[in-house]
């Protein structure tokens, strides 16, 4: 007897600027045979390098909207002006296959995720202080004063519910914090209830050597 486990639905959430994405590089740089990182498709605009397929699936309004429809999603959100959601079918399918799926999406989301796969792991990210966290946003140029602005208010609104994840990242020193995300998923797969078949066929077995012990 072996034991067999599914994959582990990781969801990854932080404040925007917090580097969720960089943590998510470096993962699948050190470890990409482990996980499968899902797209999300989106709303919003590309920003300078992104591109279909890799980053985000970019679709228009309509073209999301009609996802909804279809039953196509996971979870889908609406933050900052723009829909965000996760595709259902490539997930499905890497978790079937025994590899972890890690999910990067915001907390209305994962929430979501939550409430309809109960086991669903989830990991929140921040930076080492408020004043760090608008440096980031600041520092990469990539949006308006009034959307960094947004952002800000956000995640102050964010704060608020991060009692409902099972653990916090904060993301001082990259290295150390991709190890962190790593061994905490890693050590997710030990967990006794995410083994419960290996469990009831040991007890099946062991029943079967005590009947045929009491026999003798």
């Amino acid at each position: 007897m072996t034991q067999k486990t599914r994959g582990i639905l990781t969801v990854v959430s932080g404040f925007s600027g917090a580097g969720k994405g960089t943590i998510m590089k470096e993962l699948m740089n050190a470890h990409g045979e482990r996980y499968a990182l899902s797209i999300s498709a989106t709303t919003r605009a590309p920003r300078p390098g992104e591109t279909d397929g890799t980053e985000y699936f970019f679709r228009s309004r309509e073209e999301f909207e009609q996802m909804i429809a279809d039953g196509a999603l996971i979870e889908y959100a609406e933050y900052v002006g723009n829909y965000y959601g996760t595709p259902r079918a490539y997930v499905e399918e890497q978790l079937s296959a025994g590899r972890d799926v890690i999910l990067e999406i915001e907390i209305q989301g994962a929430l979501k995720v939550k409430q309809r796969f109960p086991d669903t792991l989830l990991l929140f990210v921040t930076p080492p202080s408020a004043a760090i966290l608008k440096e980031r946003l600041t520092g990469r140029g990539t949006e308006t004063a009034d959307v960094i602005e947004s952002r800000l208010v956000r995640a102050a609104e964010e704060i608020r519910g991060i009692e409902a994840y099972d653990y916090l990242i904060v993301n001082d020193k990259l290295p150390e914090c991709v190890k962190e995300v790593h061994q905490i998923i890693s050590n997710e797969h030990y967990r006794i209830s995410r083994n419960a078949s290996f469990i009831e066929e040991m007890r099946r077995e062991l029943d079967m050597f005590s009947k045929k012990s009491s026999n003798i």
